[in-house]
Parts: C-alpha cells; sequence; structure tokens
C-alpha cells in the first residue's frame, strides 16, 4: 500500500469523529493516536472526559456479521474468557454506521502485544490452555446471542496443485510485466518460480479428503499476537473477533502455533509442543487429528499467495513482510515435515 493510501485507509474525518463521540456518548476528544499494530481493519485510542477508549473502524467483515460476533462477548466473559464487550450507542447498537462505515467502541484495555517467541515457557503453556477454554466457552455460547449450533459435519477445501501453479503462473505474468521493478518484485519473482517447484516436487502430498479429522465448533480465528494482551505474566485481554466461525479446533490450534511460533523463516519447536500440551491438557485432542491439521496447513501454506495478491491485484503492500517471512518459513517446513508434525503429535521435540 503507497504511503497515499495508508493515509487515506487510516483517516478520519473530524466530522465522522464529532457524530461517532455522540453517538457513543463519550464526550469530546481530548487526544487520538492511531494504531499500527493491526493489519485489516483500522484503531484509534481515543482519551476523552469519561475515560479512555479503543475505536475501531471495521473494513472487511460484514456488519450483520459484526454485530452476530460482538452479541457473543458477554457470555464468554462470564466463562472467564478475557474478551472485552463492546460499548452500545446511546440508541443500544453495538455497531455505529458513519460516513459510509462501521465502527465500534471499546474499553481501553491496558496491556502489551508480545510475540509468541517471546513468550516464556510457562506463558506459552498457559496460553495453549487458554485457546482450549475460549473453544470451550463458544460451544457454551451456540445457541446464545444469535450465534447458531455448528453444524453436524465441515468440509475444508483442499486447493489442488495445478489450481495453485496456475495462480502462480498468473501474478509471475503480472511480476514480470511490471514496468519498474523493485526489490520486492524480484524476491516475488524467484519465490514465484521456487514456488512453482516446489508444487511440482510435492504434489502427491497433498491431503487427499476435504473433511478434516478431530471435532470442530466456533473458533476465534485469529488468535495470535496483535490480538492477544498481556499484563504482569497473565493473558489480559483477547482482541478481534471478527473472524469468528465454524472450524476443527486442530486447525486453530495449528495456525496459532505457526502464526505465534514460526518466526524468521523457522519454527520454535520447542515452544510448538509447550503451547499443545497446554492446549492439550485442557481439550485432549487426539495426536493423528493434529497432525491431519498439522499437514493441512502446511499445504495450505503452499497453495497460497495471498499477500502477492494484496500487493498486485489491489496495491496494498501492507502484508508484503509477511510474505517474505512466510516464504522463508514454508521452505524451512517443507524440509522438516515430519520433524514439525512429530511436535504438534508428542507435545515434545527439539529445535533440528
Amino acid at each position: 500500500m503507497t504511503e497515499a493510501n495508508v493515509a487515506r485507509k487510516t483517516h478520519l474525518p473530524a466530522s465522522d469523529l464529532a457524530e461517532l463521540t455522540g453517538l457513543f456518548g463519550i464526550g469530546e476528544v481530548l487526544d487520538r493516536r492511531h494504531l499500527a499494530d493491526g493489519l485489516m481493519n483500522v484503531n484509534w485510542r481515543l482519551d476523552t472526559p469519561t475515560g479512555r477508549f479503543a475505536l475501531k473502524r471495521v473494513t472487511d467483515v460484514p456488519l450483520d456479521r459484526l454485530r452476530r460476533n460482538l452479541a457473543v462477548l458477554p457470555v464468554l466473559a462470564e466463562h472467564a474468557v478475557p474478551a472485552c464487550a463492546p460499548l452500545p450507542t446511546v440508541t443500544g447498537n453495538v455497531v455505529a454506521e458513519v460516513g459510509g462505515s462501521g465502527y465500534c467502541l471499546f474499553p481501553w484495555s491496558d496491556g502489551e502485544h508480545v510475540r509468541g517467541v517471546d513468550l516464556p515457557l510457562a506463558q506459552v503453556t498457559d496460553l495453549g490452555a487458554h485457546l482450549a477454554r475460549l473453544h470451550a466457552a463458544l460451544g457454551h455460547a451456540a445457541g446464545v446471542a444469535n450465534l447458531p449450533a455448528a453444524p453436524a459435519a465441515i468440509t475444508v477445501e483442499v486447493t489442488t496443485a495445478t489450481e495453485a501453479v496456475r495462480k502462480v503462473d498468473r501474478l509471475a505474468e503480472v511480476v514480470s510485466a511490471w514496468e519498474s521493478r523493485d526489490a520486492f518484485d524480484r524476491a516475488a519473482a524467484v519465490a514465484l518460480e521456487q514456488r512453482r517447484l516446489l508444487l511440482d516436487t510435492y504434489a502427491d502430498l497433498r491431503p487427499e479428503s476435504d473433511i478434516p479429522a478431530g471435532p470442530h465448533s466456533w473458533t476465534h480465528g485469529d488468535f495470535q499476537f496483535r490480538n492477544l494482551l498481556w499484563a504482569g505474566g497473565e493473558l489480559a485481554a483477547v482482541l478481534d473477533w471478527d473472524r469468528l466461525g465454524v472450524r476443527p479446533y486442530a486447525e486453530e490450534v495449528v495456525r496459532t502455533a505457526q502464526v505465534q511460533f514460526g518466526v524468521e523463516g523457522v519454527f520454535d519447536l520447542e515452544r510448538v509442543s509447550a503451547f499443545v500440551a497446554g492446549y492439550r491438557s485442557v481439550n485432549p485432542l487426539e495426536p493423528d487429528v493434529l497432525v491431519d491439521a498439522a499437514r493441512r496447513l502446511w499445504w495450505k501454506r503452499m497453495t497460497d499467495i495471498w499477500q502477492l495478491e494484496f500487493h498486485y491485484d489491489r496495491d496494498d503492500h501492507s502484508c508484503d513482510d509477511l510474505f517474505l517471512a512466510d516464504e522463508a518459513l514454508l521452505h524451512w517446513w517443507t524440509e522438516r515435515l515430519d520433524v514439525v508434525e512429530r511436535a504438534f503429535a508428542s507435545g515434545g521435540g527439539s529445535q533440528p
């Protein structure tokens, strides 16, 4: 995303802000600060005479789904999940529509975002247990606050190697035709060529079934450090419930571990094992279920180039760094596929 696009995305017109503060009844804004931690939505800290708040402009979720998701948070809080319930407007709505956008407001939560690899092992284990308890609480919330019960069975799409190569070839043509190629374009061209070779080499390891192993129900959808606040060594808040949805539990366990502990091109397998052990201490998923989920996520990363689609199709460069890091991790992971899966299955293992 260009600087001009970033400025447009983060701009909050004074008239919209005045309307929002009136709708939420929080008084005049004394200080406002854009929060750069989020990747998709836009967030600000607001200081007013009535307190400090987090204002969120939601850009990538339908507002009716957002209202449904936010209505679940008070129920989760009753089950000891550290979820911040949204504040209603003066008319009782949890989403205010102003200037063509949807906004929600939360009490400010103190704490800091800590990368998974920077957490002590004890906190890593606690984090796994927190995720398991969150899953259990969402199970209790199903049927409450317009959250329907999870279906009896689900399927998960498994992209074919042919489909993935088609996407790679299309983007490779786009990059090749780019008039003024910079360092990112050159790195993308190399990565696309390497991805094509990986897909050719490992196509036979594609998961055969679209039916994932293990139990499924409602999950958070983006349980990672940008959406977690820590204070005093404890998990203080779970943020950003936009992607609440029905998924296999193991899928969220494995994805969380990858985002939290797959950093700088390698997995911290000691922390992966500690995290999984913490989860299984509350919800004892079977090892083969976790291996199935790990293999599915690896294949999803193998066949997905969404960051490049953002960059070249949308002129959105906000996830460029994610692509470069994920590409390095994909190669490291592919070379150690069995080692990574053993770490998920056993709750043990050491860094190779």
